[in-house]
């Protein structure tokens, strides 16, 4: 007797797929096999592929956010670099669902076409954002634009964990030392001197 057919199963089905091959091999059709029934009855569970994968999403940005709730620094630097860290540590964890997490961005995307922009994304982008207007407003960090700011730190975190996930065969102590060395250059560039 297989298991009843709910939503998270299907979500279940979709991230395992995603896991073991690859996000472009994804589609409704497969998931409805692999679930024992008809793709037409997914649809009373999600509206669409879009629809599916945002639900991934939410769930992996979930687990990003798990992530940053579980940094407890005072320091707002220590804070933003524990959020980068813990942003590349869950790229490094999840290679295979991480392009998911970007099919949906933050609402403060400029440009982005209406309807992708997703909560999560922007609260974990928020997150981040807070602890460096934090750090400007103490002093720590120098007078910026703190969404500026904000977006470098971004871009470093999601180039750094690009760059991981590429397979360029380092080690894991070779990984570590490039994540310091861009953590530390790029927290160096703001430090109030």
């Amino acid at each position: 007797m297989r298991p009843a057919l709910t939503r998270q199963a299907i979500v279940d089905e979709a991230r395992r797929m995603i896991v073991a091959d690859g996000l472009e091999a994804l589609s409704l059709r497969r998931v409805a096999a692999a679930l024992d029934v008809t793709a037409p009855a997914l649809y009373a569970y999600v509206t669409d592929k879009g629809d599916l994968l945002r639900a991934v999403a939410e769930q992996e940005l979930g687990a990003l956010m798990a992530r940053f709730e579980e940094v407890d620094a005072t320091d707002p630097v220590a804070r933003v670099e524990a959020y980068c860290r813990a942003y590349i540590d869950h790229a490094r964890a999840h290679p295979e669902l991480y392009p998911v997490l970007f099919l949906f961005p933050p609402d403060i995307a400029p440009g982005a076409p209406d309807g992708t922009e997703m909560v999560s994304a922007s609260r974990a982008f928020a997150m981040s954002a807070e602890a460096v207007t934090e750090a400007i407003e103490t002093g720590a960090f120098r007078e910026v634009d703190p969404f500026q700011a904000s977006l470098v730190l971004f871009t470093a975190a999601h180039g750094t964990a690009g760059v991981l996930l590429m397979g360029f065969g380092f080690d894991r102590a070779s990984e570590d030392e490039l994540v310091d060395s861009v953590v530390d250059t790029v927290l160096g560039g703001l430090v109030q001197r």
